[in-house]
Formats: structure tokens, C-alpha cells, sequence
């Protein structure tokens, strides 16, 4: 493995399963939401398919990131899903390391345009 002071700009903390779109839009949907969304107001607030917002969820249930609640509004079906507490944590690291990112991508870019090297961000050990 790459010593991360040789590599500062590999961001291991970038969790793949949040760094793909639609998870993101999902999971950002919800910590707006902490008491947790319907099926259909998610699917509208993602702008997700049926197949692909029950795809995506599936995938963050099984990493125990959200939880569905299954249950009746009268006599149609209703699903809720909100994030857990592991899922809250974990998107609140992601988001950590990529507003790091975006703050070394912006200095690089800043630096690239007067033609000095970029100062990095702390890299935690």
C-alpha cells in the first residue's frame, strides 16, 4: 500500500458506496429528511425510476446505511425509508473528505493559474 504523504491526492476516504450519483442524491435527500421519506416523494425529490430508486436502496440497506419501514396508508401500501445512525456517520465522513477535495482541487487550480505548487490540506493519518 501507497503511504498516504505519497499519495495525497488518492482520498481513501472517499467511500464508492456513496461516490456514485444517485446514492448521493438519495442520501442527501434523506439527511435533509431525518424523519425519513416515502417511496414516492424520494423517487421525485432523485429524479429515479422505480427499478433504479429500489436498486440504490437496496444497496444502502444491505451496508446498513438506511432502513425501510414497510407498512398501510389506509389500504395501499406505503415505504419509508430513512438513513441510520451508522448511515448518518458514514455520509458525514464522505462528506468530510470530499469538501477536502474540493478545497485541494480548487487551491491546485488557483496555484496552476499563477504557476505555484498547491499547499495541501491536512491529510488525517
Amino acid at each position: 500500500m501507497v503511504d498516504k504523504r505519497e499519495a495525497p491526492f488518492a482520498f481513501e476516504g472517499l467511500d464508492r458506496i456513496f461516490h456514485e450519483k444517485a446514492r448521493l442524491s438519495i442520501l442527501t435527500s434523506l439527511a435533509a429528511h431525518p424523519n425519513g421519506l416515502g417511496f414516492t416523494e424520494l423517487k421525485e425529490l432523485c429524479g429515479l425510476t422505480d427499478g433504479n430508486l429500489s436498486r440504490h436502496i437496496q444497496v444502502l440497506e444491505e451496508a446498513g446505511l438506511v432502513s425501510l419501514t414497510k407498512s398501510y396508508e389506509g389500504k395501499r401500501p406505503h415505504t419509508s425509508c430513512r438513513t441510520t445512525e451508522e448511515g448518518r456517520a458514514r455520509f458525514a465522513d464522505y462528506l468530510a473528505v470530499l469538501e477536502r477535495v474540493l478545497k485541494d482541487a480548487a487551491r491546485a487550480n488557483a496555484k496552476a493559474r499563477t504557476g505555484k505548487r498547491a499547499r495541501l490540506s491536512e491529510q488525517p493519518a
